[in-house]
């Protein structure tokens, strides 16, 4: 990860920590066959805090030169597309159910065995 990339991690995780997300963990994908090169995951309080966070991010990001790609936004998981950068912001509930750290770590140890 070069260090460019590293500071708009570390700026989309203190903005996400400040604003109260839990659990969140970032994926480096950036050597594995996936639509992106690095996952941001975060749980929310609940559907009003999926979409706020959602707002502090476009707040915070765009004048940082931050390019939304695409969102796809919803009260109980909300997907933000930055290119090489894909941020999933879900609910308690919406994460259990889904687990995608899981897939995210199956590429991992798929790729792992194919060495």
């Amino acid at each position: 990860m070069n260090l460019e990339t590293k500071k708009r991690i570390d700026r989309i995780v203190d903005i996400l920590d400040q604003k109260k997300a839990e659990d969140i963990q970032v994926f480096d994908l950036s050597d594995k066959e996936y639509l992106t090169r690095y996952v941001i995951i975060a749980t929310t309080l609940g559907d009003k805090h999926t979409l706020a966070l959602l707002g502090y991010l476009k707040e915070m990001l765009k004048p940082a030169g931050e390019k939304f790609v695409a969102i796809e936004e919803g009260e109980q998981w909300t997907i933000i597309d930055l290119g090489d950068i894909m941020i999933h912001l879900m609910v308690p509930s919406y994460r259990a159910k889904y687990n995608i750290e899981e897939f995210l770590e199956s590429l991992k140890e798929k790729e792992e065995s194919r060495s």
